[in-house]
């Protein structure tokens, strides 16, 4: 499980090379060989045990974060997100600016001394500023440049099975690939790490392409919605209910044939399984199953509370239980390959 440290690299979309770094450099030796394609893809290729069809597993190395836009008289620093962000989630949080790896924080008035209409309204990132102890624009622009990229900084944290941090959409995803990689295939196979997902699923559209496989698995952590609320939410996941199966999303319908192979895969493991609930969101797998001809695919994820926040929490058994189910589908993949 390489979660832990996963979660602690930065790597916001468009800025994914540390993270592949770290990959490179964990799976070197399990793996027969990598290819880096010109969008920054990894592929980390595993021979398998027939050849003829090829398996593509896939996961997204990008978190959504933030970029410079400007630098302020006064010092401060305005920004833009990078990924679907709610401002909320952001005030008065501690960030990590460009390479030079700048502390700062959102900075957010005092309540009191808000005026009645600012109490009663969420600020908008257009006037939120960073705050990084700069004093001038000349001071900044010596540390900070126009494009640097901005990360939270959230540290990992692990206590009785519970796991606290940021990224978790998709370094989950990625951990459990760099997980399986030493088990061995029966077919050519893929450990697929894309870029740019959160901006378009822009990277799968190029892995894809590249790859064609006979068939295709996307790893993700996925929004649980069992979270403080007033009202009830509906059919969301939950932490502690096992793997989160895809029947369909805003990029993706999944083949029946393909539900019915996880549903029988987790039932004879005995794996708790649940269902992302219908038509929210998107994955890399809505860019992949379109590939040239068609290429069948199927999304599994691990569910994760305040994806797309400072601040995630995931159980390890829901992770642990995905990357079962991963393993346990792989060996029987020829059922529907």
């Amino acid at each position: 499980m390489f979660i832990n440290e996963l979660s602690n690299i930065n790597g916001v979309s468009g800025n994914e090379d540390e993270v592949r770094k770290f990959i490179i450099d964990k799976l070197k030796k399990l793996v027969d060989k990598f290819e880096i394609d010109s969008m920054g893809n990894l592929y980390a290729f595993k021979k398998g045990k027939k050849s003829g069809k090829k398996i593509m597993l896939a996961a997204h190395m990008d978190e959504v974060g933030f970029m410079v836009t400007g630098i302020e008289q006064s010092g401060d620093i305005r920004f833009r997100p990078v990924g679907g962000i709610e401002p909320l989630t952001c005030l008065s949080k501690r960030v990590i600016i460009g390479k030079n790896k700048i502390s700062g924080v959102i900075g957010v008035k005092a309540t009191h001394l808000n005026t009645i209409e600012e109490e009663k309204s969420v600020p908008k990132f257009e006037s939120l500023r960073i705050d990084a102890g700069f004093s001038s624009k000349e001071e900044a622009s010596s540390k900070v440049n126009l494009g640097d990229y901005i990360a939270f900084d959230t540290e990992y944290y692990e206590e009785n099975g519970i796991c606290t941090g940021k990224g978790f959409d998709d370094r989950a995803g990625c951990s459990i690939l760099m997980d399986i990689a030493g088990m061995d295939f029966p077919y050519d196979t893929y450990l697929t790490f894309t870029v740019q997902e959160e901006v378009g699923l822009r990277g799968a559209r190029i892995a894809g392409n590249r790859v064609f496989p006979d068939i295709c698995i996307v790893v993700e952590g996925t929004g649980a919605g069992d979270f403080p609320s007033k009202r009830d939410i509906g059919s969301y996941p939950s932490l502690g209910s096992g793997p989160v199966i895809t029947l369909l999303d805003r990029s993706l319908i999944v083949q029946k044939k393909l539900v019915d192979f996880l549903l029988n895969v987790a039932k004879d493991n005995r794996i708790p399984y649940q269902f992302k609930r219908p038509n929210i969101g998107a994955t890399d797998a809505g860019r992949i199953h379109i590939s040239k001809t068609g290429v069948p695919s199927m999304v599994l994820a691990v569910p994760v509370r305040y994806i797309h926040s400072p601040c995630c929490i995931m159980l390890k058994r829901d992770y642990n239980n995905t990357l079962k189910l991963i393993e346990k589908g792989i060996e029987r993949i020829e059922e529907v390959i």
